[in-house]
C-alpha cells in the first residue's frame, strides 16, 4: 500500500504524482506500477519515472475515466499499487549513450539517466512531443547537467518533426541507445540508428504480471509478454511488422 503525497500537472493533462511507500521491489530503471483505479476492473500500469528507499514518482497523461480519477487524487489517500513489476534497462558501459523518449515515454528514461550517470555516462537525451505544451521534464534532465534536447510535430519547441529529425538536426552521434514511447518511434529508430539499443514497449496490459498473456509479442526468441519479459527489450530481439 502506497500513500499520495504530491501531485501537480507538468503539462497538458500530464501529471506528477509523488508517493511514499516500500519501494524495495523496484530495482531496476525501466519497471512498472501497477495501480488499482476506484471503480475500474483492470489495474492502470504506470512506468516509475523515479525513486528512493520510501518514495517514488510517477508521471502520467490522462487518456480515459482511470487515469482521470487519478489525476483527481488528493496527498494522504491510500493506493492499492502492485511494484516493481518487469524487467528494465540494462546499464551498458558505453562512450556515446543515448537516451530517446516520446510522449508519456520519457519517465522512465529520467531514473535511467540517473543510474547512467551513477556509472560515470553522460548520455545525450532527445524528447519528442506533439507541441510545446506538452514538453515536460526537459529542464530536470538538465540539472542532472546532460543536454536535453527537444523535437515536437508543430515545430513550436526545438527541432520540428520528430526525435529522429532531432537526432539529424543536432548531429547527435550515439553507440548505444535507450528508448521508450510509441511503437512507430521506435521502429524507426532501430531502422535509423545503427548502433544496438534497448527499447522499452507501450502495450496494452491486463495483469501487469504474465498471467493473462494479453500482451504477449512475437520476437525473435519466440513468444514473449511485454510485462512480464519486457517491457523492456534488445533491439535485436525485436521484430517489427
Amino acid at each position: 500500500m502506497f500513500e499520495a503525497e504530491n501531485i501537480r500537472a507538468i503539462a497538458d493533462k500530464v501529471y506528477e504524482l509523488k508517493l511514499t511507500g516500500d519501494t524495495t521491489e523496484i530495482v531496476r530503471p525501466g519497471q512498472f506500477v501497477n495501480i488499482r483505479v476506484i471503480g475500474k476492473y483492470l489495474r492502470r500500469p504506470i512506468s516509475v519515472c523515479d525513486w528512493d528507499s520510501e518514495s517514488l514518482i510517477l508521471i502520467f497523461k490522462v487518456f480515459g475515466e482511470g487515469t482521470e480519477i487519478l489525476s483527481r487524487i488528493k496527498k494522504g489517500e491510500k493506493m492499492d499499487i502492485l511494484s516493481g513489476l518487469g524487467n528494465g534497462f540494462t546499464v551498458i558501459e558505453t562512450d556515446k549513450p543515448l537516451l530517446v523518449g516520446g510522449g508519456v515515454g520519457v519517465p522512465p528514461l529520467y531514473g535511467l539517466a540517473k543510474k547512467l550517470i551513477e556509472n560515470g555516462l553522460k548520455p545525450n537525451v532527445v524528447l519528442g512531443f506533439a507541441s510545446a505544451k506538452d514538453v515536460f521534464y526537459k529542464d530536470e534532465f538538465e540539472s542532472l547537467g546532460l543536454k536535453a534536447y527537444v523535437a515536437t510535430v508543430d515545430g513550436t519547441m526545438g527541432t520540428k518533426g520528430f526525435v529522429t529529425d532531432a537526432i539529424k538536426e543536432n548531429n547527435i552521434e550515439c553507440d548505444y541507445f535507450y528508448a521508450c514511447g510509441p511503437n512507430p518511434m521506435l521502429k524507426a529508430l532501430c531502422s535509423e540508428l545503427e548502433c544496438s539499443g534497448q527499447l522499452s514497449l507501450e502495450e496494452r496490459m491486463g495483469c501487469g504480471f504474465g498471467a493473462c498473456m494479453g500482451c504477449s509479442i512475437n520476437t525473435a526468441k519466440g513468444i514473449k509478454r511485454v510485462c512480464h519479459d519486457g517491457p523492456v527489450f534488445f533491439k535485436e530481439d525485436l521484430l517489427w511488422k
